[in-house]
């Protein structure tokens, strides 16, 4: 019996740039097919560039990155767009393309195309009660070979949303601070944190693609942060530190790829 509907799909062709809301999309074992396959490197540190250290990168998530034609599986990816923050245009396969984005963002960067085999980030933890650390920078291991902090699927139930709105009420639980690639409506009347009771099972979408619930997804600093209408609040991180242990929605792993759409139903296999 289905539990959810899927209501939107997200993806995001380099890592900590805005991305792009899709009506279908192909899933791999890579996660969405094109997601978070480019991203910015520091020249200086090595370190692929952030928003989890809004002070080095203050204006990624002023730049929006979408693909050029819808990526198809087996073939190679298109060239992404990247809008910068005053309306340019600059495309991944231009020769002038890092330049343009390290004058854009202040720092040397080089835009990768492929991720090492040991890639890694700085975080800044901002003083909130409830997160490991506290008005301090870390250096944070990422998926080996890739450029995931952790899932290469991040689920979200708007449940879990309107629920921290509740508790929260003076804040916007915009899907867009939390950056998921897929967003589910629950169908069964259930309410509060319902993703969290997922960990461990196994999620249908559709007649094809098959989930792994992995573990919940940990917020950070970015979901605070000023992005198009959505101001700067430091209290939505808060919120989620106070009420779920920091916790917004899950991460998955691929069991079963194929095609994921808007209005598909999502099921909890026995």
């Amino acid at each position: 019996m289905p539990v959810a509907t899927v209501v939107a799909l997200w993806r995001y062709p380099v890592k900590s740039m805005l991305g792009e809301q899709l009506q279908a999309t192909d899933v791999t074992d890579r996660g969405l097919l094109g997601d978070r396959r480019h991203a910015l490197v520091d020249r200086e540190t090595g370190k692929v560039a952030s928003a989890k250290s809004p002070r080095k990168w203050p204006t990624l998530f002023a730049h929006r990155a979408t693909y050029l034609e819808p990526p198809t599986e087996g073939h190679v990816l298109p060239a992404v767009e990247i809008q910068l923050r005053d309306g340019r245009l600059v495309r991944s396969d231009e020769t002038d393309v890092d330049r343009v984005l390290s004058a854009a963002l202040g720092r040397e960067v080089t835009l990768d195309r492929s991720a090492p085999e040991a890639p890694s980030l700085e975080e800044y933890w901002p003083d909130i009660e409830g997160l490991d650390h506290r008005d301090t920078l870390t250096d944070e291991t990422m998926a080996p070979g890739t450029f995931f902090d952790s899932g290469v699927v991040h689920l979200l139930t708007t449940a879990t949303l309107e629920h921290l709105g509740q508790l929260y009420p003076e804040g916007r639980f915009d899907v867009r601070r939390f950056r998921p690639n897929i967003v589910l409506a629950l169908t069964n009347g259930q309410a509060g944190f319902v993703e969290d009771a997922w960990v461990g099972r196994s999620l249908a979408i559709g007649d094809q693609v098959r989930l792994r619930i992995t573990k919940p997804c940990q917020r950070c600093v970015m979901t605070t942060l000023e992005q198009d209408d959505l101001p700067k609040d430091p209290g939505i991180l808060r919120a989620a530190a106070q009420h779920n242990h920091v916790r917004v929605g899950v991460y998955a792993s691929v069991e079963r790829g194929g095609q994921v759409r808007i209005g598909d139903e999502v099921s909890l296999p026995r």
